[in-house]
């Protein structure tokens, strides 16, 4: 099954210079071809690189990854969930909500760190990876 992998596993795999577990799921994933990257997150992983080169480095190395299309249906069930969350007191970023309605649209687990998303599974149709 494909992986929607989040900001948080691209940055925590990106700034080490050991590998960690993290790593090592990522370049698992990576090597078996189940990564899916989305426009959303690309931007977060560009963005605040002040080092050109850096930027122009990581930019070509995620030019690896095409984007999956996120299409209107993505952007309503996104603001569906959002909605949905919000009625049951969990907040969260349109982004993070964007991630949870491309993953639940397409059949596909969310690979994060980040603690919001066991949060929003309580009551989202999304299936986290790990």
């Amino acid at each position: 099954m494909k992986v929607l992998v989040d900001t948080s596993v691209w940055s925590l795999a990106l700034r080490r210079n050991q590998p960690d577990e993290i790593t090592r799921l990522l370049t698992g994933l990576i090597q078996q071809s189940l990564v899916v990257l989305v426009g959303p997150v690309r931007q977060e992983l560009l963005s605040g690189i002040s080092n050109e080169a850096v930027f122009s480095n990581l930019k070509s190395k995620l030019r690896s990854f095409d984007d999956l299309r996120i299409t209107t249906k993505d952007y309503e069930t996104a603001a569906y969930y959002f909605n949905i969350c919000r009625k049951n007191g969990v907040q969260g970023s349109h982004t993070d909500f964007l991630i949870c309605s491309i993953a639940s649209n397409n059949d596909l687990l969310i690979f994060t760190t980040d603690n919001d998303f066991a949060n929003y599974a309580k009551f989202l149709p999304i299936r986290l990876y790990g």
